[in-house]
């Protein structure tokens, strides 16, 4: 069976290998089950490229197969639900409206609702809402290093590492553009003192009490050196600021608009549809 179905495939893929490219012969039919088919397009679009004529045949044989002994236990299936037959249809025809429903809509919100939301109302709901906003973990600015332990210059590092002032700033800069394995400067942005934590060989048993007490941090381990400068922090329980959430009002904010805009198209639609006739009452 294996080999006649591989001679079978090399006929169909061969003989009209010179037509291959054309929209008619990539949609040319291999195989008929009942009233459906597979077509060479189905086949193709499967088969890796690259790979050679006999493992591409070997390839199309199997998936051939597999979709013959697919479509046939469909049939029987259908054949022997009996009953339940109807059902499944009625969850088929549901879904399918379900999804074209959703589809067009977040389309038409995507469309209408995403460009009416301002950064001024961000910071008022912010304002307005803050104490919802509390920082369930410690945030920080400053500037995080690796470098190998035999970079050279790691004592000017220790010393341009814990200042802020621009001078030391550009040393650090141009330092790592030759030796730095890791350079990241967030003295303006807030990031999660954990993420940062993640690249260090160090664990800190409790991380708000050493944000306290603690601007500079240096650890090692047999390969490189790690420094953080802590220029600012906040700590878990405080407000969170406003850039850090402004992500996700923006989420809060586009998700009420959008249930606000779909309830509102709903109502007019049944207004119009009961207006113009389309919507009828039938009383018995």
């Amino acid at each position: 069976m294996k080999y006649s179905l591989l001679f079978m495939l090399f006929v169909l893929l061969s003989t009209s290998c010179y037509r291959m490219g054309s929209k008619q012969s990539s949609m040319e039919t291999l195989v008929r089950v009942n009233d459906r088919i597979l077509t060479r397009e189905e086949v193709e679009s499967q088969i890796p490229k690259g790979i050679s004529s006999e493992d591409s045949l070997i390839r199309a044989a199997s998936l051939i197969k597999k979709r013959i002994i697919e479509l046939l236990m469909d049939d029987v299936a259908y054949q022997n639900l009996g009953d339940e037959k109807a059902e499944i249809d009625k969850l088929a025809n549901e879904y399918r409206r379900l999804l074209i429903r959703h589809r067009y809509q977040e389309r038409m919100v995507n469309d209408k609702v995403s460009a009416t939301l301002r950064e001024s109302d961000l910071i008022a709901y912010y304002e307005e809402n803050k104490e919802q906003f509390v920082l369930s973990n410690n945030l920080i600015k400053g500037l995080f290093l690796k470098v190998p332990v035999k970079a050279p210059g790691i004592d000017n590092i220790r010393s341009w590492y814990q200042s802020k002032t621009a001078e030391s700033l550009e040393k650090i800069e141009k330092y790592s553009l030759q030796n730095a394995l890791i350079y990241d400067y967030f003295f303006d942005q807030w990031v999660d003192f954990n993420d940062v934590m993640e690249k260090m060989p160090h664990h800190i048993a409790n991380p708000t009490q050493f944000l306290r007490v603690n601007n500079h941090l240096e650890v090692s381990d047999s390969a490189s050196i790690y420094f953080l400068n802590i220029s600012d922090r906040l700590l878990v329980g405080q407000a969170a600021p406003f850039e850090y959430v402004q992500p996700q009002i923006y989420s809060m904010l586009l998700n009420k608009q959008k249930i606000d805009y779909l309830r509102d198209f709903g109502e007019r639609l049944y207004v119009d549809a009961v207006k113009n006739g389309s919507v009828k009452f039938v009383s018995e």
